[in-house]
């Protein structure tokens, strides 16, 4: 493996896998022009999408021999269940590569079994906003990953959007739980929102604007003010006010919002785990 990566000349990547997660970093390098010298494996692309990728410059291959030159990173983007079944076939060239999980429950041990132990190999969690450059990744090296290897992944992984190391693997479980699924579970709060607004008298239409608006302007201000959750929320709220009044409810000692995100969070933690077994 080379000791460092240039930005200014094109680094040669395998994408394998160009499902939600794999074609959203895939449009994150393609922002990026002439960084990326970019292959992609994945036979169930569907026909308008492969003419969509080769018009912006990516090669696709149906096997390792396929490629022209050895990649420089291999970004496996597949799920648990089927990276166990095509890691041997990119073993050879894995050995000179970098190369990132974003597996859901995989374990380095396991990654490393595959693909030997000489292998350097980071672990990774991304997550859906990644589509709209504002996803957060969080990741593990095992030991065979150099400060050149650390630099290309934050490359990788920096063109979707915010990075964080985490010291010890297990991290990546629980992370898997909290903005892996994260998302789903701040989809959800729109659909109950929508839902409740129409118990309380407004149309669809007007439900669904108000929800979604509301829950993207409030992940906006968290995002941008330097200020905690629980600031933001005590600024919105008033004592004996319509505020105060739901967050009675939510704030439940024993079956509040707190206590029912936990055991879901918990769930999907558990999940990761076995998916590792």
């Amino acid at each position: 493996m080379a000791n460092s990566y240039s930005s200014d000349a094109s680094t040669s990547v395998l994408l394998v896998g160009a499902g939600k997660m794999g074609s959203a970093l895939l449009s994150g390098w393609l922002e990026q022009e002439g960084a990326w010298a970019i292959s992609v494996a994945d036979p169930f692309l569907e026909e308008d999408e492969y003419r969509q990728y080769e018009d912006a410059g990516v090669t696709f291959i149906e096997s390792p021999q396929d490629l022209a030159v050895k990649p420089e990173a291999i970004v496996f983007a597949v799920k648990p269940q089927q990276l166990k079944e095509l890691t041997p076939a990119y073993a050879a060239i894995a050995q000179d590569a970098l190369v990132i999980s974003v597996a859901a429950g995989v374990r380095i041990a396991t990654l490393e079994s595959l693909l030997g132990e000489r292998t350097a190999i980071l672990r990774a969690m991304p997550n859906l906003p990644a589509q709209v450059g504002m996803g957060i990744t969080a990741f593990f090296p095992n030991k065979r990953v150099r400060l050149a290897h650390m630099e290309l992944s934050e490359r990788l992984l920096g063109a979707v959007g915010a990075t964080l190391a985490v010291t010890v693997e297990d991290q990546i479980d629980a992370v898997t739980a909290i903005s892996g699924s994260g998302p789903a579970y701040v989809f959800l709060l729109a659909e109950c929102l929508e839902m409740a607004a129409m118990e309380v008298g407004l149309d669809p239409e007007a439900a669904q604007i108000l929800a979604r608006a509301t829950i993207a302007g409030s992940g906006g201000l968290l995002g941008m003010i330097d200020a905690d959750a629980s600031q933001l929320r005590e600024s919105v709220t008033s004592p004996g006010g319509t505020t105060h009044a739901a967050l009675k409810v939510l704030l439940d000692e024993r079956n509040g919002l707190q206590q029912l995100l936990t055991k879901a969070v918990l769930a999907a933690r558990n999940r990761a785990r076995e998916l590792g077994e």
